[in-house]
C-alpha cells in the first residue's frame, strides 16, 4: 500500500526549482533624444556582455590602441555669461555652479573653460585691462588693472576653482588695448610692431595678476579669430605676424617670467590649416608653441588631423562653436555631437568647447556689433529660473563621463553611428555614439571578444560606460 499524505495524494520528491538567472548590469547607458522626450537620462535597461552571434553592426572598442590625452570639455565663460548667472539668487546660483562644475551624481563635471583677456563680443561693452584717453600710451603698463572683471567674472572663477580646483582655463584676447593698434579702435586694425614687446608684457602681467587672484591660466592664444577683424572687439593678426610676436616677444617674455602657461597658435576656423602650419613651420617660433586651436564655422573638422599629421608632437585644441538662436534642438544636437565632440576627438583634439555658457532671454549681453544670435548652454530667465539648452547636453554627454586625464582609445565607425571611445583614469571605458541616420539602429558594442546589443533612435545620442 503506497504511503499517502493526509489528503490521500501520493507523496513524491519535491520538484526542483528552476534556478533564476540573475543578469547583472555591466554597462551604464545615458541617453538624449532629438525630440527632447529624454535628455541626459540614465536608462534602466540591463546591459550585459555576451557572445551570442547576431548580424547587427559592431562598434568594436580596443583599449590597446591609444591616442591623445584629454584636457577637458566645457565652454567659454564670457563676461556676459558671468553677469547673467550672477542675476540668479544666491541659492539658485550656488546650485547651478555645483551642477556645472561639481563631480557628484547631479553634476555634469565641466573640466575646461575658456575666458577672454579683456572683453569678448559677449560682454556688454568692449574694454581691455589698460584703457587710456586717446593719444596716451602706457609702456610700463602702470595703468594695468583687472578691475573691469572684478564684479562678475573673477569672483565667479574663484567659486568655480573652489568647486573644481583642477579645472583648466585657457585665456584669449579679442583685442589689445587700442593704443597699441594701428587704427586706435576696438574693431579690426593690427598690432603696431613697436608695441609687440609691451603687449607680450601685458600677457605676462595678466597671467601673474590672475595667479595672485588664485586663478591659474593653463594656456593662452595670442588672438581670438585672427582672420576675422570685423567683430567688436577684434584684431587682424596674420600668420607671419603671429609667428613674429611669439618667437621674438611672447615666448621669450614667458620664459623670462618663468611662466608654465602654454602658448597655443591660431584659434580660428578649420578652413585655414595653413595658418597654424605656417606658425609651427617657423623654426624660432615652434619651440614656444604648444599646439594650435580651432573653430568650425568654416572648413571641415579633419583639418585638425592635417595639422596634427604635419606636427605630431604638437597639441590640438577645439575651442569654440556656437549654437544659434535660430537653430533646432534636434539639428544642433546631431551636428555638434558629430563634429564638435566626436569629430574633434577623433582628429586629435585635447578639448571640445562650445561657445558661451549663458545668456539672458534676448541672447544678450553683447557689444554693439557683437553676436546677437549666440545661444548659451543656459538661458537665465529670472532670479530663480534658468533653462538648459542644447549646448548643455552636447557637452554634458562627454564632460560628465570623460574626466581630464582620460585617453582616447580605438573604436571603428559603423554606417550612421558616429562614435568615439575613451579610457578614464579609473580604468572605465566610455563610448559616445550619435545616430546620424533617419531610422533607429540596433548595434553591438564589442569589447574583448564579447558584446552588448543595444539600439539608438535616429538623431539620438548615447553615452555608454563600463
Amino acid at each position: 500500500m503506497s504511503k499517502c499524505s493526509p489528503s490521500g495524494d501520493p507523496v513524491g520528491p519535491a520538484p526542483t526549482p528552476t534556478p533564476q538567472v540573475v543578469v547583472t548590469n555591466e554597462m551604464d547607458f545615458w541617453l538624449t533624444k532629438g525630440n527632447q522626450s529624454v535628455v541626459l537620462q540614465k536608462q534602466t535597461s540591463i546591459l550585459a556582455f555576451g557572445a551570442t552571434y547576431n548580424t547587427y553592426a559592431n562598434i568594436e572598442v580596443d583599449d590597446s590602441k591609444t591616442f591623445q590625452t584629454i584636457d577637458g570639455f566645457g565652454y567659454t565663460l564670457t563676461g556676459g555669461s558671468a553677469q547673467v548667472i550672477n542675476q540668479l539668487n544666491t541659492q539658485k546660483r550656488q546650485e547651478l555652479l555645483k551642477e556645472l562644475f561639481g563631480s557628484d551624481a547631479n553634476s555634469i563635471a565641466i573640466s575646461y573653460l575658456r575666458i577672454s583677456i579683456g572683453a569678448s563680443d559677449l560682454n556688454a561693452a568692449p574694454f581691455t585691462y589698460d584703457d587710456l584717453a586717446s593719444g596716451q600710451t602706457d609702456m610700463n603698463l602702470d595703468n594695468f588693472s583687472l578691475a573691469p572683471d572684478k564684479t562678475d567674472l573673477i569672483p565667479m572663477l574663484k567659486e568655480i576653482v573652489a568647486i573644481n580646483p583642477n579645472i583648466k582655463i585657457m585665456a584669449t584676447p579679442w583685442s589689445p588695448p587700442v593704443w597699441m593698434k594701428d587704427n586706435n579702435g576696438f574693431i579690426g586694425g593690427s598690432l603696431k610692431p613697436e608695441y609687440y614687446a609691451v603687449y607680450a608684457k601685458y600677457f605676462v602681467k595678466y597671467i601673474q595678476t590672475m595667479k595672485a587672484e588664485g586663478i591659474t591660466i593653463d594656456a593662452v592664444t595670442p588672438q581670438n579669430e585672427p582672420l576675422h577683424p570685423g567683430n567688436n572687439p577684434s584684431m587682424l593678426m596674420i600668420a607671419l605676424h603671429q609667428a613674429d610676436f611669439i618667437k621674438n616677444h611672447l615666448g621669450p617674455a614667458f620664459k623670462a617670467a618663468n611662466l608654465a602657461t602654454k602658448i597655443v597658435a591660431y584659434d580660428h576656423n578649420c578652413n585655414k590649416p595653413e595658418y597654424p602650419i605656417a606658425v609651427l613651420n617657423d623654426p624660432a617660433a615652434n619651440p614656444y608653441v604648444d599646439g594650435s586651436a580651432f573653430h568650425l564655422y568654416e572648413g571641415d573638422i579633419s583639418a585638425l588631423s592635417t595639422v596634427h599629421n604635419a606636427f605630431p608632437n604638437k597639441n590640438i585644441y577645439f575651442t569654440e562653436q556656437y549654437t544659434s538662436s535660430t537653430g533646432s534642438f534636434d539639428g544642433d544636437l546631431k551636428w555638434h555631437v558629430k563634429n564638435v565632440i566626436i569629430g574633434s576627438m577623433r582628429n586629435w583634439s585635447k578639448t571640445a568647447l562650445e561657445w558661451n555658457l549663458a545668456n539672458n532671454a534676448s541672447f544678450g549681453p553683447n557689444t554693439p556689433g557683437g553676436c546677437t544670435t549666440c545661444k548659451g548652454a543656459l538661458t537665465i530667465n529670472s532670479s530663480d529660473s534658468f533653462t538648459r539648452n542644447v549646448g548643455y547636453y552636447i557637452i554634458a554627454h562627454a564632460s560628465k563621463f570623460v574626466p581630464a586625464g582620460s585617453v582616447r582609445i580605438s573604436s571603428n565607425f559603423s554606417g550612421n553611428l558616429n562614435n568615439v571611445a575613451f579610457k578614464t583614469p579609473s580604468g572605465k571605458k566610455v563610448l559616445i555614439v550619435e545616430n546620424d541616420g533617419n531610422t533607429s539602429e540596433i548595434f553591438n558594442i564589442k569589447y574583448n571578444g564579447n558584446w552588448i546589443t543595444t539600439s539608438l533612435e535616429a538623431g539620438s545620442v548615447g553615452t555608454y560606460i563600463w
